[in-house]
């Protein structure tokens, strides 16, 4: 039993919200402000859903708000619209355009590599805002739950990867 346990744990912290990585330039070039399209209604429908979530704990699989994980908070915004979107990272990583920075609008995705050991996307956030130089972005953080983040924290801006367009 404590061998299954053990075996179920170390498999959970490999997949989580996991996607291999695709070596991406995401540096911002020169020193211009960001060019910001202006946010239509789709995208901030997605965005004022996905803000009810707020303040709601992380949970594995979590699609509700008894508990939501960072793909499932994805996952169920754009469902609101009924735009199909994977359940995992992995595919999520997959879909839509390649974005710099400067390009970054509301709606768009952002991925990351949080776990030190491996390479590998395993979370993605929802840009709420942009404002200037700095990007604003709804997740389901494993510590916090539900919450919106700025890409300019060193956590967050040290372990982006890449952010993508959808909509």
């Amino acid at each position: 039993m404590l061998r299954t346990f053990f075996f179920l744990l170390i498999a959970f912290s490999l997949v989580s919200c996991g996607a291999s990585r695709n070596k991406v330039v995401t540096t911002k070039k020169g020193t211009s402000k960001n060019t910001v399209a202006p946010i239509n209604a789709t995208a901030s429908n997605i965005i004022s859903y996905a803000k009810r979530f707020e303040g709601t704990r992380y949970k594995y699989g979590g699609t509700t708000k008894r508990g939501m994980d960072c793909s499932g908070l994805i996952y169920v915004s754009f469902s609101e619209e009924n735009i199909p979107m994977p359940r995992s990272s992995r595919e999520l990583s997959k879909k839509g355009n390649r974005l710099y920075l400067k390009e970054v609008s509301p709606g768009d995705l952002l991925f990351f590599e949080t776990n030190k050991n491996r390479k590998v996307i395993n979370h993605v956030g929802l840009v709420v805002e942009v404002q200037d130089e700095d990007i604003y972005f709804i997740h389901s953080s494993t510590s916090r739950g539900v919450i919106i983040s700025s890409l300019s924290e060193n956590y967050w801006n040290n372990n982006f990867v890449m952010a993508r367009r959808v909509l």
